[in-house]
């Protein structure tokens, strides 16, 4: 157990953050779920900024990696282009 008074309200401001976080990758991991659920390539087509958006707001949150963002992004544009 935290001693100090400012380890305890780090443990409180983690435990909110972690919480927010886990949110919002899971919102992004259910878009891209359903964007890959996909068939229609014009729907897919304009789906495809958005889905990228949001990837690169959680990154740019550090809620994913930036490496991982791009191999995200970058297999979307595959599935995009070979329907």
């Amino acid at each position: 157990m935290a001693n100090h008074k400012s380890a305890i309200k780090r443990i409180r401001q983690n435990e909110r953050r972690r919480i927010h976080r886990r949110y919002y990758a899971r919102t992004m991991r259910n878009a891209i779920r359903k964007f890959r659920m996909l068939t229609d390539k014009n729907e897919a087509t304009t789906q495809l900024p958005k889905i990228s958006s949001m990837i690169d707001k959680m990154a740019s949150k550090r809620i994913i990696h930036k490496n991982k963002a791009a191999n995200l992004k970058s297999k979307l544009a595959i599935k995009v282009n070979k329907m």
